[in-house]
């Protein structure tokens, strides 16, 4: 029977305390980022509250420095973060036993990193839901408290430039690109992406090569998928 108590949201909440420290990290680039790109205090900390998407936040990010109109932010900020589609879709079976606002409520915090626990958890018979939410909460205090520690020490930083500073957000976007699993799959993602995107930089409406770019790439990883997955029994 699926349940949802204190003890298994605390459970969730100490097992995912070790990553939320690298979590920090990540919420202090970002706070530094958002200073850069002259986002107030107040606004960085909603988006990090709210969003709770450190990719699609750093894009944004990026894309806030041109005037490009909302809907490119919104779909830019839906393309990175379609992989939740599918979190959502293998959580289902565990999920559609509760009430569907304590479902949504639940799935606001869900992540990569507690995602991956709760499915190994499911398959090994645990149906406590606090995994997720506990899990989830632990990244969110994280992600919120890393974004306040960059903005603080943005404070204290007269030039950032002169640092350094003003590359965490392309260092970070660069770590994303190179960072991962390296095969077939994946270089041809990335080179579609890229042909892309420099192909809308020249020929379609400033700023739309980055929703192209994204596009492309996410298209080809969806119809080319892992052989792990391609090879599972539908």
């Amino acid at each position: 029977m699926v349940k949802l108590d204190i003890k298994g949201t605390w459970l969730g909440f100490k097992r995912l305390l070790p990553l939320s420290m690298f979590v920090i990290a990540f919420g202090l680039a970002f706070g530094l980022a958002a200073a850069q790109a002259e986002m107030s205090k107040l606004e960085a900390l909603l988006m990090s509250g709210l969003v709770f998407a450190g990719a699609s936040q750093f894009a944004v990010l990026e894309l806030m420095r041109e005037e490009i109109p909302l809907l490119a932010i919104m779909i830019t900020t839906f393309a990175i973060n379609a992989r939740h589609l599918l979190m959502g879709a293998s959580l289902y079976p565990w999920l559609k036993e509760i009430p569907t606002a304590k479902r949504y409520g639940i799935l606001t915090f869900i992540s990569d990193a507690n995602w991956a626990i709760a499915a190994q958890d499911y398959q090994q018979g645990e149906r406590n839901l606090g995994i997720i939410l506990g899990g989830g909460l632990a990244l969110w205090l994280a992600w919120v408290l890393g974004t306040w520690l960059g903005l603080v020490l943005t404070q204290g930083i007269p030039n950032p430039e002169a640092l350094g500073l003003d590359m965490v957000l392309g260092c970070f976007l660069l770590t994303m690109a190179v960072g991962g699993k390296k095969d077939l799959r994946v270089l041809v993602i990335w080179a579609t992406a890229a042909s892309v995107a420099l192909l809308a930089l020249k020929y379609l409406p400033p700023n739309s090569h980055v929703v192209a770019g994204a596009l492309a790439g996410g298209l080809v990883g969806a119809f080319w998928l892992p052989k792990t997955q391609a090879a599972e029994p539908k």
